[in-house]
């Protein structure tokens, strides 16, 4: 069955950019699509490319070129959720890389401003434990990081 419900990211002028490195990130993704402008619109001028259509994890998205009003914030994020520290280390590297930042508790942003968060599935396993005091140590370790670091939330998650 067809995806009914497409994610729209809008961006002044770097769709095709961010698209282009969003599939290099993680398997099962690629550029499906090129749409050029047919006539010039408010934010570009005929022939730009307006539209980009790209599969993510084999989800459907679109990145559109439409101007410098809107940006993103933190109210809409991307989970990725990583096997393993090295997958950790990758995603978060090239994401927060040229122009990037960090931020707390496995967020970060791109350099177009997009938020994600690279969450190690081991973080959840540790926060849904049944001993909520193993779970409570493991949450606090988490709120101290930036990027998670999977052995320092294991060794946090173990009584003193």
């Amino acid at each position: 069955m067809a995806q009914k419900i497409v994610p729209c990211l809008w961006f002044d002028g770097a769709a095709e950019e961010a698209a282009r490195f969003y599939v290099s990130l993680l398997p099962d993704s690629r550029i499906d699509k090129v749409v050029r402008a047919p006539a010039a619109y408010p934010a570009g001028e005929a022939d730009a490319v307006l539209v980009v259509e790209f599969t993510l994890a084999g989800l459907r998205y679109i990145a559109l070129n439409g101007g410098p009003q809107a940006r993103f914030n933190d109210s809409v994020s991307f989970q990725i959720h990583t096997e393993d520290q090295a997958e950790t280390d990758r995603l978060w590297d090239a994401i927060t890389a040229h122009g990037g930042a960090e931020r707390d508790c496995s967020w970060c942003e791109d350099r177009w401003g997009l938020r994600w968060q690279i969450v190690p599935r081991r973080l959840g396993e540790l926060m849904a434990d049944s001993d909520r005091a193993r779970a409570a140590r493991a949450m606090q370790a988490m709120m101290t990081m930036r990027k998670i670091d999977i052995a320092a939330l294991e060794a946090a998650a173990e009584p003193a």
